[in-house]
């Protein structure tokens, strides 16, 4: 599913025009980057958390150059589906 295919199924149930449906999943999801980005988690109660993840320097192989380099140490944003969520999955 693209943001078009949801701003388009929400558009259908909720009875909304598109422009103001994707205005707000385009807001939703600025939010959503600017919290993790400044090192908040976002919890979506029954959906899932969105978190912010340090990960250590380490050395990593360039097979084609065979050479070790030095991956320093960075964030990655994470997502960590909640248990309604994963049971809903595994049905």
């Amino acid at each position: 599913m693209t943001k078009a295919d949801l701003v388009n199924q929400i558009a259908f149930q909720t009875g909304y025009d598109k422009s103001t449906i994707l205005n707000i999943v385009e807001a939703g999801i600025l939010n959503i980057k600017r919290a993790v980005a400044m090192g908040d988690n976002v919890y979506l109660r029954g959906f899932g958390s969105f978190i912010n993840k340090t990960r250590a320097e380490k050395y990593a192989r360039n097979v084609s150059a065979h050479k070790s380099i030095l991956v320093p140490e960075h964030k990655i944003a994470a997502f960590k589906a909640s248990k309604q969520f994963n049971e809903l999955l595994n049905k």
